[in-house]
């Protein structure tokens, strides 16, 4: 077996389906460090960052219910205890129904539905993260129909600390996300194909920390794999808010050279109907010159090494960007650690492809 076969249930304490009471129970947790050197219009810089740091626990109980509870902790642990990811309970009436209570994350973009554990590139796309998007207490309905999945739900536009306080003070007004996932199988005569359209709509007062940059959002994403190669392309569109409406292409091509080593790249384009409707990204844009503008575009390129599948990889990457008439290089390394259960959905969600050597 390989490292990654060998660690496949990394996490796991318990599993029994014939527990009529507790079939399974997971240490849940990842650690995402990284490096960057950064050179823009603004100046440079440099250093490590512990960029992610999780650990808690999900239970499966009675056959149909879900509990599940993840500690976050701030940017270089700073602090340590920064409030709750996911603490959530979900029912599982059917394969066709799953009613979930509790903070959850928000799956608006193929971008953003992706965990951070599989994604391909060491961030996620700038126009994805204009919209504010994290984790909320919520109301969702999620599920299977034949190859059709789906997920939606009604969000608070707030959340801090304190989740007494974030489950009780729903005073941030309220969102609701819609995201549907239709499986082509080989209809494009690829090995696989998928469609992931999102829906977001926002309520957002002047309470609301999250989801408060735009009122509309809408977003598609054609999904690819052939052998090696898999594609990933969305286009992306934030209507309305304070600071006007923005649009994107979001195109990320990857190949595994190796069963180990895969080859990234990422093209990104936004564009506003207002001067300042864009704002650079805060890893690491902002620190080096970019600002805000109507116009940005980024090329990147990067290797990532799996050594353990996704449950352990090395990553590396190199990006150039443009905003508002000026520009910036960031390289990046990374280590890219997680135990717990896997998450579900088209490539690269817990999914390697065969090598091509």
């Amino acid at each position: 077996k390989s490292l990654g076969e060998e660690l496949e249930n990394l996490g796991r304490l318990h599993s029994d389906k014939n527990n009529s009471i507790i079939q399974e129970l997971w240490l849940l947790g990842r650690y995402h460090g990284q490096y960057h050197w950064s050179d823009g219009s603004g100046g440079s810089e440099e250093g490590y960052e512990d960029r992610r740091f999780r650990i808690g626990a999900q239970a499966k109980l009675f056959n149909h219910l879900t509990l599940h509870a993840q500690m976050v902790s701030g940017s270089d642990f700073e602090p340590f205890y920064n409030g709750f990811t996911e603490l959530w309970a979900s029912w599982q009436f059917s394969e066709a129904v799953n009613l979930t209570v509790g903070q959850q994350k928000h799956r608006f973009t193929f971008d953003r539905n992706v965990s951070s554990r599989y994604i391909t590139t060491m961030e996620r796309s700038l126009l994805t993260n204009q919209f504010g998007l994290d984790y909320t207490p919520a109301v969702t309905l999620s599920g299977k129909i034949g190859s059709f999945s789906y997920y939606t739900g009604v969000f608070s536009n707030a959340t801090g600390t304190d989740m007494e306080e974030a489950f009780t003070e729903l005073n941030s007004g309220w969102s609701y996300i819609a995201t549907g996932i239709f499986d082509l199988g080989e209809s494009l005569n690829t090995d696989t194909a998928h469609v992931h359209l999102s829906y977001i709509h926002s309520e957002a007062n002047a309470n609301a920390n999250l989801m408060n940059r735009f009122d509309n959002g809408a977003a598609a994403a054609l999904i690819l794999t052939e052998g090696p190669a898999a594609l990933v392309a969305e286009v992306t569109g934030g209507m309305g808010g304070a600071r006007g409406s923005a649009y994107g292409i979001n195109i990320q091509p990857s190949y595994f050279i190796t069963d180990n080593l895969q080859i990234v790249a990422r093209y990104q384009l936004a564009f506003a109907d207002q001067a300042n409707g864009l704002r650079a990204q805060r890893r690491y844009e902002r620190n080096v010159g970019l600002g805000a503008g109507d116009l940005y575009q980024a090329g990147y390129v990067g290797l990532n090494y799996h050594v353990a599948k996704h449950r352990l990889k090395f990553m590396t990457g190199l990006e150039y960007s443009s905003l508002g008439g000026r520009d910036q290089w960031t390289a990046w390394t990374g280590v890219r650690l997680f135990w717990g259960p896997h998450s579900k959905g088209p490539f690269p969600m817990a999914q390697m492809l065969p090598g091509a050597w």
